[in-house]
């Protein structure tokens, strides 16, 4: 059995469609115009705004990297560290994306230590450090 893929029609495709096909209408034309234009605009926009926010997490990734040291630490001291040092609006679990970024990348190791809870019990969290060498 042979799957055909529908190619889903945008919205900028289906006012061309509706421009070509009532040509004759100004208004109409007009109309798909502007929305086009404003679609388009849209789209310029949202570019923006994703190369803004990447550029801001790259600058997070290589900032978490710099204070990994050879000794493991917990994700939680990291984030503090991070927050400590300027960076505002970052929570732990950005920090905790950039630091597995960075051990995907091979600059980090992620392992689990044991930690002693304030009530006396003993809890397993994960550590990251640096690479060494």
């Amino acid at each position: 059995m042979v799957k055909i893929m529908a190619k889903k029609v945008t919205k900028k495709e289906m006012f061309a469609t509706i421009k070509e096909m009532l040509a004759d209408k100004a208004e109409i034309v007009e109309f798909c115009d502007k929305e086009i234009a404003a679609l388009e605009k849209k789209a310029e926009k949202a570019k923006e705004r994703a190369a803004k926010k990447k550029a801001e997490g790259d600058e997070l990734k290589t900032f978490v990297a710099g204070i990994l040291t050879d000794e493991f630490r917990t994700a939680a001291d990291i984030a503090e560290d991070v927050v400590a040092a300027g960076f505002e609006d970052v929570t732990a679990a950005k920090v905790i994306y950039r630091l597995n970024a960075l051990v995907k990348d091979g600059a980090a190791e992620k392992t689990d230590i044991q930690i002693e809870t304030s009530e006396g019990k003993k809890s397993t969290r994960k550590a990251y450090r640096g690479m060494i060498g």
